[in-house]
């Protein structure tokens, strides 16, 4: 008897930390993305480093795709698989989109930066140019741009900070020399920073991130 795989769409919910507002909207948004096997918390400690300007507010998306960490039994999160990864990819994009609308119930909110490090650098560019709000930039730490972006669909980036740890071994030198290639062919901005470390955020980044935030506000 011959089996057939299908696909079915079913509502589901996500998770989301965002800081209270310490002044009224308009608000800019600082939108993170966490690696894999982390949570939300971890991202928004990332963004916690960076001292903002005024008017923004940092928020945290936590990945769809919850498990346990083997080994302590936290609850972590990913973003996608291989297994049906374009349907992942939309439902993802929706997500972050809806994350935003809520935010924007409670206030105006005009411009978005989109914050990834390491799985999470994917969904930020995915997020980025898919955003039916105005994208000041592109924050990406130790991960790739997705591969299924052509130029003229990264073209919708304003402008890119990209770094890297000298000792990162999984996001290599090539990769980083290939992405940022794959950028300026795009004709976007992009501000690149490498640091002495690995695979992590590290305070030298989190400096040139806010003066990417105070240069594209």
């Amino acid at each position: 008897m011959l089996a057939i795989e299908r696909a079915i769409a079913v509502p589901t919910h996500g998770r989301y930390i965002i800081e209270e507002p310490t002044g009224a909207d308009p608000w800019r948004l600082l939108v993170g993305f966490h690696g894999y096997a982390e949570a939300a918390e971890a991202q928004l400690a990332r963004l916690q480093a960076i001292r903002l300007p005024d008017r923004w507010r940092r928020v945290s998306v936590q990945g769809l795709h919850r498990f346990y960490r083997t080994r302590t039994s936290d609850v972590v999160a990913s973003w996608m698989t291989k297994q049906d990864r374009e349907l992942a990819i939309g439902d993802n994009v929706s997500y972050v989109e809806a994350v935003i609308d809520d935010v924007a119930r409670a206030g105006q909110v005009t411009c978005v930066v989109f914050a990834g490090f390491s799985q999470g650098v994917a969904m930020a560019f995915r997020a980025a140019v898919r955003s039916k709000r105005r994208v000041a930039g592109v924050i990406a730490l130790g991960g790739d741009v997705p591969p299924e972006l052509d130029a003229r669909t990264l073209a919708n980036v304003n402008a890119v900070l990209i770094g890297r740890g000298s000792a990162d071994q999984w996001y290599g030198p090539e990769t980083l020399a290939s992405d940022v290639e794959r950028l300026q062919s795009a004709r976007v901005g992009v501000d690149v920073v490498e640091f002495e470390g690995g695979h992590e955020w590290s305070e030298e980044f989190s400096r040139a991130a806010e003066r990417f935030l105070n240069d594209h506000q």
